[in-house]
């Protein structure tokens, strides 16, 4: 795999573009264009990356990129893969064909868009999705969604979210697809080195990516990547991947999960976060602050027995 300084000068996501300073999409879609090149073609469901497109007609990215419904990010990538497979079958173009991918929030993924995302993964249809996971619709108002954690506030939980959070990254595991993949904008050499992967495989293809919103998560817009590097060292993102149900971990997950190490302080990465203020000034703050590490412990649990589980 390349090294950083041996990575592409391509740029996917032009200068220009409409993205908050210190964006985690626009980050993660940087490296994504790195790895993947030219050669692809974009679909898009409502979300803070098609805000930030630019003023049409014009478009701050630099391939064929489709805006679709929010709940058609599956079937959309599937039909055009499949065009572009029989095309490609007649003769009526040359070359590879293009490397069609989803970039689409956890919105998009986890609630609005998770029927065709399982019927085309249950195909096996021959495409990449990415989810830029920001725990909520943050385009929209900063509303919770699927992949809120527990206990943060947002406009629709003012009080915290009650219920814990989905693990879509091991539902989609279970589709029995040949990858999936954990990543985080704090290791962009590990992103690009999954999408490298990624590309070269035939068939569905899922990567999920922690990326923490300053203005939804309410800390500085300069922490960015120090937020999304607390919640892999606290263990409240796990990093790894699937090829072909063979699991490994990355990075200080891989440490945790060995017993070389323990996971950071928990309560030092809710408190960089302004949306959990209400959860460390409750009175119920050690009994919830449990529950968290506790749910935490079990998502660890679950993914080492999924690596072992042979079969």
């Amino acid at each position: 795999m390349a090294g950083i300084k041996e990575w592409s000068d391509y740029e996917l996501s032009l200068p220009g573009n409409a993205a908050c300073g210190g964006c985690p999409s626009t980050m993660a879609l940087r490296t994504v264009g790195k790895a993947l090149g030219e050669n692809a073609v974009m679909i898009m469901t409502p979300s803070c990356a098609v805000a930030s497109i630019g003023l049409l007609p014009k478009s701050a990215y630099d391939i064929p990129t489709l805006n679709i419904c929010f709940a058609g990010a599956g079937v959309s990538a599937s039909a055009v893969v499949n065009a572009f497979e029989i095309a490609h079958e007649k003769g009526r173009f040359e070359g590879e064909v293009p490397t069609v991918f989803n970039w689409t929030g956890d919105g998009g993924t986890y609630d609005i868009g998770l029927q065709s995302l399982s019927a085309a993964a249950e195909r096996n249809d021959n495409i990449l999705h990415f989810c830029y996971n920001n725990e909520a619709y943050s385009n929209t108002g900063i509303q919770r969604s699927g992949a809120t954690m527990q206990f943060a506030q947002t406009t629709t939980t003012p009080g915290g979210k009650p219920n814990p959070k989905k693990n879509l990254a091991q539902i989609m595991l279970e589709h029995r697809v040949p990858y999936v993949a954990t990543a985080s904008i704090a290791d962009l050499q590990d992103l690009y080195r999954k999408v490298e992967k990624a590309k070269a495989i035939q068939g569905f293809k899922y990567i999920e990516i922690h990326a923490p919103c300053f203005t939804a998560w309410k800390f500085a817009a300069a922490d960015t990547v120090e937020i999304a590097r607390l919640a892999v060292k606290s263990g409240a993102w796990l990093l790894w991947e699937a090829n072909e149900d063979v699991i490994t971990f990355q990075g200080a997950t891989k440490q945790i999960a060995e017993g070389k190490k323990e996971p950071e302080a928990l309560e030092e990465y809710l408190s960089a976060q302004g949306r959990f203020n209400k959860l460390l000034k409750s009175p119920d703050r050690e009994e919830n602050l449990a529950q968290l590490k506790a749910d935490l412990a079990r998502e660890l649990a679950l993914i080492k027995h999924r690596a072992a589980f042979k079969g």
